[in-house]
């Protein structure tokens, strides 16, 4: 059977982050190089399954509540009629079938024609003519069916055993495999389906069969292995075929997830993540008795709390790590005084960076205990809540925070988020607009007043306040790299790039060093989308990882550029990378679960060459990169 093309391959979306209000969650960056709709939909999504189709130019994948698009083509109802009839014949010399054969008289099983079956064994068997050999294969195997259907399944067992004396054919060990099957036998299926597979290398029944048999044996990468290589075979048609290989990507993903994230050492993500969650919050001065003006010893807490707060301004890694370990000692040394509620808040605040989040909400907790009036821990703790799928949490902890200080903008612009992630669009837009009423100069709040704006569909209004954006914040260059990932959702490219331009050059200007590469990526993609520049796109990529190594969306870009070329060896490694960068074990989830996809195909063009064959004749195809 000749691989149907699959569909092509997946939009790439723009790659910023939504304007962080709280942590972004576990699949924070495959939601992101999915659909640029989810980009925008939540800061905090949930874990989505991923189904692949392995097509000439790489891994295709989709989301799991997504369907690709049937390109079949349309038939009458007679030619269906006539596709239906064809497949129900092969169906039947392929498989097990269980409709009864007329009764026999004789005492042994035999064929519709009454013929008595002989003694098979060996050395029988020896002395028949060919002929004979295939005449009596077929009567054992129809006995065997016959069998089969009335679930006498160990003499159905016995029959293709003899069936096979006589003629192995893939058929008959498959017809077994499915006895076996029947029974539970997992370790029995698997070795009939592989001798099955052995004579016909490409035996959907038998292939899908031992991947069941592997599934239930725990061996989830010989399942997924067996099943990718099924769709394949069937062109991608057989929809059981293709949930099976979502549902086991998820499943070894997650199996393999919770063995790394038991080990696995903390620590913070990129400083373009640490970045983007701090700039979140409005900028204040630093407490009374903290500023550079006055000396404090590194041996007492508040002077580790001043080296922090002194290293959070670098907006570097070594900065970011720096300051985490400092506000650890600060609270470790214990002679805070009045700065102790707000020691507790920042060590919560990077503890969760770091994804330890029931010891970030202890600190918190702590830091409101200390102080109540402390609006920002009630955010943070918000923010945590909502990271581990509890809304109803944030919205009471919005609430006292309101309590404590019903004029505070961060409440408003972070409970917008809450509002924005249930899709309560209208909802965020009003506060949105509350926090730009009581403090007009955070950018942040304009943005994602924008970005709202165009979620709900007025694409005017979310265009004109951009605009204002940057007469009103024109040296700020995160309003030019959200504008230009919506002028690059509307497909144009020329603007889209220009203003990704201008926001690197920002970046480069204020900070060389530790600049946000999210423009370059963007950028990268817009470049990318229009002329379809391999080359050019991952050379940003690639700059982007030098300033940044540690950047998850960079990485995953990466490999997803690299898999569109076909290139599945090295989108291989940048896949795993983003596994040893995930936070969360959710983000590991996603992580694995491509490249769990990834590796598939590579194992599949190594062991059935023949169907790599099939899909290098099937085209490389356009990608659909808009």
């Amino acid at each position: 059977m000749a691989a149907q093309q699959p569909p092509q391959a997946p939009v790439f979306p723009p790659v910023s982050r939504p304007i962080p209000v709280e942590l972004p969650a576990d699949s924070s960056v495959w939601d992101r190089i999915t659909t640029w709709v989810s980009e925008h939909k939540a800061v905090v999504y949930t874990i989505a399954g991923v189904t692949v189709a392995v097509a000439a130019g790489g891994v295709v994948y989709y989301s799991a509540n997504s369907k690709p698009k049937d390109t079949t083509p349309k038939l009458s109802k007679k030619e269906r009629r006539k596709r239906k009839e064809a497949e129900r014949k092969a169906e039947a010399e392929r498989d097990v079938t269980t409709k009864e054969a007329p009764a026999s008289t004789s005492k042994a099983d035999s064929s519709d024609s009454g013929d008595e079956i002989p003694e098979i064994s060996e050395q029988t068997v020896q002395a028949m003519s060919v002929d004979d050999r295939k005449h009596w294969a077929i009567k054992l195997k129809e006995a065997g069916n016959h069998a089969y259907g009335s679930k006498d399944f160990n003499k159905a067992i016995d029959l293709y055993s003899k069936a096979i004396i006589c003629k192995p054919e893939a058929v008959y060990y498959s017809n077994r495999a499915a006895c076996f099957n029947a029974l539970a036998d997992w370790d029995k299926v698997v070795e009939d389906t592989t001798a099955a597979i052995n004579l016909d290398p490409e035996y959907v029944k038998a292939m899908n069969r031992r991947a069941n048999a592997y599934d239930k044996l725990g061996k989830y990468s010989e399942s997924l292995l067996d099943y990718t290589a099924s769709c394949i075979i069937d062109g991608f048609k057989n929809t059981s075929s293709a949930e099976a290989v979502e549902r086991l990507l998820k499943k070894f993903a997650e199996s393999k997830a919770k063995e790394i994230m038991a080990s696995k050492p903390s620590k913070l993500p990129s400083p373009t993540f640490v970045s983007n969650y701090l700039q979140s919050f409005r900028p204040k001065d630093r407490p009374e008795g903290l500023e550079d003006s006055v000396e404090l010893s590194d041996d007492t807490g508040k002077g580790q709390l001043q080296k922090g707060l002194r290293a959070m301004e670098t907006k570097t890694g070594e900065g970011y790590e720096e300051a985490a370990t400092a506000f650890d000692k600060a609270i470790e040394l214990n002679d805070l005084g009045p700065h102790e509620a707000f020691a507790y808040n920042m060590r919560g605040t990077f503890t969760c960076l770091r994804g330890k989040h029931e010891q970030a909400l202890v600190d918190l907790s702590k830091s409101i205990e200390l102080d109540p009036s402390l609006t920002q821990s009630y955010i943070k703790r918000a923010s945590m809540s909502l990271e581990l799928g509890d809304p109803e949490k944030a919205e009471k902890d919005f609430e006292l925070a309101l309590q404590q200080n019903a004029d505070d903008p961060d409440i408003y612009y972070h409970r917008a988020q809450l509002h924005f992630i249930k899709g309560e669009f209208a909802e965020a837009a009003k506060d949105y607009q509350k926090s730009i009423d009581l403090d007009p100069q955070f950018i942040f709040s304009h943005i994602q007043l924008g970005v709202t704006q165009y979620k709900m569909g007025s694409i005017a209004s979310s265009m004109a306040t951009f605009r204002r954006c940057m007469k009103n914040f024109e040296k700020v260059p995160d309003v030019y790299n959200y504008y230009g990932e919506l002028l690059l959702d509307q497909g144009k490219y020329s603007e889209a790039v220009e203003k990704f331009e201008s926001a690197i050059e920002m970046e480069k200007q204020e900070k060389p060093t530790s600049m946000n590469v999210l423009p370059l990526i963007n950028k990268a993609l817009a470049i990318f989308q229009e002329k379809s520049d391999f080359a050019e796109a991952e050379k940003l990529c690639q700059k982007a990882l030098i300033i940044d190594p540690e950047c998850d969306i960079a990485v995953a870009t990466m490999a997803q550029l690299l898999l569109q070329q076909g290139k599945v060896t090295d989108a291989l490694k940048y896949f795993e990378r983003a596994a040893d960068l995930a936070r969360t074990e959710g983000e590991l989830v996603n992580a694995l679960s491509y490249a769990e996809a990834t590796r598939t195909q590579i194992q599949v063009q190594e062991k059935y060459p023949s169907l790599a064959a099939k899909l290098q004749a099937a085209g490389p195809g356009a990608p659909n990169l808009r």
